[in-house]
C-alpha cells in the first residue's frame, strides 16, 4: 500500500486514502492507469504538474507532487513533498525491495573513462564467475542480457526495476556510471552504493551546470552522500580527485599513474597493439593504448581488489580484456591505412587520443582527425576543441557530430571562431562527406581519427535519429579503397 512506501518520504501533507494500493509507478501521464502511482516533476523542459489532470482522468490511483493542484479528485490520494525527484527515488526503491541493497553496487563518475572502467569490470567478474550487472552510456546488462541504453544513468523507476531483475537473477555485483544531471536531479537517490570511483574532472556540460565549480559539485554529490562501511576510490592525479572525497563519509583509497597513491601504475611500453604496465610492482600486458586507458585499468584492478577479488586472477584477466566499443576501436585498410574511432566529445578526451597516437606513429605516418561537437549542448568547448585538432593532427577536418537541432553550419562557424586566420583545416558539413574526404586523402600507413561519435549508430540532425554508425562507414570505404 502507499502509506509503506512513504517511510522515508519526507512527507508534507497529505490527502485521500494512505491505504491505497499501488502497482505501478509513472511519471508519464500518457502512462497512468488504475493503481498508478504517478510523480509530477519539475524537469528542464516541461513541469508534470500540468499533466496531474491528464494522469488521474486515465486512473491514476495517487499522485506525488510538491504544489497541489487547485481541484482534487475524490477518491485519487495526493501526497505534497518538498522534491517530486528525491520521493520518486525513494519510493521507486521500496516498491521494488530495495534491490541495491542486495547488491554490491559501484558508481563511476568523472569526466572521462566512465564507460570503459564500468564496462571492464562488469567483464572482468563475469570473468571471475559472478553473475552481474551492467548500466553504461554504451548498454544496460542484466547478467548476459543486453538491452539498449537511453542514458547513461536512467531515471530512478528504471534503475530499480532493472536492478530488482538482477537481484532475481542471481547478480551479486552491478557497474554503474553516474552522470553529473542524474546527481543533480536525484535519479540514484534511494540507491545503497558500497562504493564509488572517481575518474577524472575536465570541461564538459557547462550549458546545464553553468559554472565549473557546479559541475565538480554536482560529482560530488556522489561520494558525499557514501556512509562508512564503504569505499571511494579516487584519481589522486587530478587536481580534483581528493576535493571529491573532501566531506565523504566512506573509506578514501587512491590510485595515480604519477602521485604518491594506494594503488599505482606505470607505463612500461606502448606499441599499437597495447602497452605493458606495472601495476603495483607486477608487469602486465594489456591491449588497451594511451595513459587514459592506463588510468582505467588502474581504476578497475583497484576496485576489484577492494570488492575483495584475488590479485592474481585479477591481474591475469585484465590482460585478456578487450577495448570497449567506440574507445580507442581501430580498423585497418588493406593497404594500411588505420582509422581510431573514439568517443572523445571533450576537449582533454580529444588531447588525450591525439597524444596517445602520436607517440605511437612511426616517422612519415600523418593524422588525419574528423572531428564535430554536439548541438544543443555546450558551446564553449567548441573552439578548443577545433584548436586541438588542429595542433595535434596534420589536417584536422571539421564536420557535424549530432547537430541535434541546431543548424551545422553555426555550430561549425562557432568551432572556426576558435582558428587562427592562417590556420590549415578543412570544413565539411557532412559527416559522411568529412569521412571520404580522409580516407581519399590518407596514404598508406597514415593515421584516420573520427572522434567525438564511438559506439553511436545513428547521427541525430534536426530532432530525427538516422542510421549513422562511424565505424561501418570508414569500414565500407576501406572496402572500396582496396577494389581500386
Amino acid at each position: 500500500m502507499l502509506r509503506e512506501l512513504l517511510v522515508d518520504v519526507e512527507v508534507l501533507s497529505t490527502s485521500g486514502d494512505l491505504s491505497v494500493e499501488i502497482d505501478n509507478l509513472e511519471f508519464d501521464s500518457r502512462e497512468a492507469k488504475p493503481g498508478t502511482l504517478f510523480f509530477a516533476m519539475r524537469g528542464t523542459q516541461t513541469d508534470g504538474h500540468r499533466f496531474i489532470g491528464a494522469a488521474v482522468g486515465l486512473g491514476a490511483s495517487a499522485v506525488v507532487c510538491e504544489e497541489l493542484p487547485e481541484e482534487l479528485c475524490g477518491g485519487v490520494t495526493y501526497v505534497r513533498v518538498a522534491d517530486s525527484t528525491v520521493a520518486l527515488g525513494r519510493i521507486a526503491s521500496a516498491f521494488y525491495g530495495h534491490p541495491s541493497r542486495n547488491l554490491k553496487l559501484v558508481g563511476i563518475t568523472g569526466t572521462n573513462g566512465k564507460t570503459t572502467t564500468a564496462t571492464l569490470l562488469y567483464r572482468l567478474f563475469r570473468r571471475l564467475g559472478y553473475k552481474v550487472g551492467l548500466i553504461s552510456t554504451v548498454t544496460y546488462c542484466i547478467d548476459t542480457e543486453q538491452r539498449e541504453s537511453t542514458h547513461t544513468t536512467p531515471d530512478g523507476i528504471r534503475l530499480n526495476r532493472m536492478m530488482a531483475e538482477m537481484v532475481e537473477r542471481g547478480c551479486e555485483y552491478c557497474f554503474m556510471e553516474v552522470s553529473s544531471h542524474s546527481l543533480v536531479q536525484h535519479r540514484i537517490e534511494g540507491l545503497s552504493f558500497v562504493g564509488a570511483v572517481f575518474s577524472n574532472i575536465t570541461h564538459d556540460h557547462l550549458d546545464y551546470h553553468h559554472t565549473f565549480a557546479e559541475y565538480i559539485r554536482a560529482k560530488k554529490m556522489l561520494f558525499d552522500a557514501l556512509p562508512e562501511g564503504t569505499f571511494a576510490l579516487t584519481n589522486a592525479d587530478d587536481r580534483n580527485g581528493m576535493v571529491m572525497v573532501q566531506n565523504t563519509g566512506a573509506e578514501v583509497k587512491t590510485y595515480a599513474l604519477q602521485a604518491f597513491a594506494d594503488f599505482r601504475c606505470r607505463i612500461v611500453e606502448m606499441h599499437f597493439d597495447g602497452m605493458l604496465l606495472n601495476l603495483d610492482g607486477s608487469e602486465v600486458w594489456a591491449t588497451f593504448l594511451g595513459r587514459f586507458n592506463a588510468y582505467n585499468l588502474t581504476a578497475v584492478y583497484a576496485t576489484a581488489l577492494l570488492l575483495g577479488a584475488d590479485r592474481d586472477e585479477v591481474l591475469r584477466i585484465l590482460s585478456e580484456l578487450t577495448s570497449v566499443s567506440g574507445r580507442f576501436e581501430y580498423v585497418r585498410s588493406a593497404d594500411g591505412v588505420t582509422a581510431i574511432v573514439d568517443y572523445a566529445h571533450t576537449p582533454d578526451a580529444l588531447q588525450n587520443v591525439l597524444r596517445t597516437i602520436d607517440e605511437i606513429r612511426r616517422e612519415g605516418q600523418r593524422i588525419y582527425v574528423v572531428v564535430g561537437c554536439g548541438g544543443n549542448r555546450d558551446k564553449t568547448k567548441r573552439p578548443e576543441m577545433a584548436q586541438i585538432a588542429v595542433a595535434n593532427s596534420d589536417l584536422a577536418i571539421l564536420t557535424s557530430d549530432n547537430p541535434r537541432m541546431e543548424d551545422p553550419e553555426t555550430i561549425l562557424e562557432d568551432m572556426k571562431a576558435g582558428l587562427d586566420p592562417s590556420a590549415s583545416y578543412l570544413a565539411v558539413t557532412n559527416r559522411r562527406e568529412a569521412i571520404r574526404t580522409a580516407v581519399t586523402l590518407a596514404r598508406p600507413g597514415d593515421i584516420i581519427l573520427l572522434a567525438g561519435k564511438g559506439h553511436e549508430t545513428y547521427q541525430d540532425i534536426a530532432g530525427v535519429k538516422r542510421h549513422f554508425d562511424d565505424k561501418e562507414e570508414v569500414s565500407n570505404l576501406f572496402a572500396l579503397r582496396t577494389k581500386k
